[in-house]
C-alpha cells in the first residue's frame, strides 16, 4: 500500500522545488507545481512502475479574484485503481496569462473536463483538440463561474428580506 509520505519524497527527489506546498487534508495527498511541469508530473505518476496513477478522476478550476498573480487555479484528481491511492496536484496562473498545457496527451477524459473548464472560467488550455464550449453557447462574451458577478440582484423589489433570514 502506497503512502502519502512516500510518493512526496519520490516527486521531491525528481522534481525538487519544482513540487511545493504539500499537505494532507482528509488524508488526500495534495500539493502545488507550475505549468510547466504539470504534464511531466501527472506523467511521472502515470509511467511509475508502482504508482500507475493513471485515471483522471477530475480536472476544474477555481477562481480566487484577491490572489494577485494566482487568480486561477487548475485542480487535478488522480486516482491509481491498482494502488487504490488518490492525489490532488493545484496549479495556480495568473487572470493575465490564463493559460496551461492540456492533459488531453495523456488522459482522454481530460478533453471534456477541460472543456467544462473554460467554459467556466475561460481557461486556456493549449494544445486543446477542440476547446470550446461546452454546456453554455458560443455567443457568450463571460465566463459564469468567475467570482465577479453579484449573487443577488439588488434590483429586486419582490423579495421580503425576513422570509430568508435577514
Amino acid at each position: 500500500m502506497l503512502s502519502n509520505q512516500e510518493v512526496a519524497e519520490e516527486l521531491l527527489g525528481k522534481f525538487g522545488d519544482q513540487v511545493f506546498d504539500f499537505e494532507e487534508p482528509y488524508g488526500m495527498l495534495t500539493l502545488s507545481t507550475t505549468r510547466e511541469q504539470i504534464i511531466p508530473v501527472l506523467e511521472f505518476l502515470n509511467k511509475h512502475k508502482t504508482y500507475q496513477i493513471n485515471f483522471l478522476t477530475d480536472l476544474t478550476g477555481v477562481h480566487y479574484p484577491d490572489n494577485t498573480n494566482k487568480e486561477f487555479a487548475v485542480v487535478y484528481h488522480a486516482h491509481s485503481f491498482i494502488q487504490n491511492f488518490r492525489i490532488r496536484i493545484k496549479v495556480f496562473i495568473a487572470e493575465a496569462d490564463i493559460h496551461i498545457p492540456t492533459a488531453t496527451v495523456l488522459y482522454a477524459s481530460a478533453n471534456w473536463m477541460e472543456r467544462e473548464t473554460y467554459d467556466f472560467y475561460g481557461i486556456l488550455f493549449d494544445g486543446h483538440p477542440n476547446l470550446v464550449r461546452i454546456l453554455n453557447i458560443e455567443e457568450m462574451d463571460y465566463f459564469p463561474m468567475r467570482k465577479q458577478y453579484a449573487l443577488e440582484d439588488a434590483t429586486r423589489e419582490d423579495k421580503i428580506d425576513a422570509l430568508f433570514g435577514r
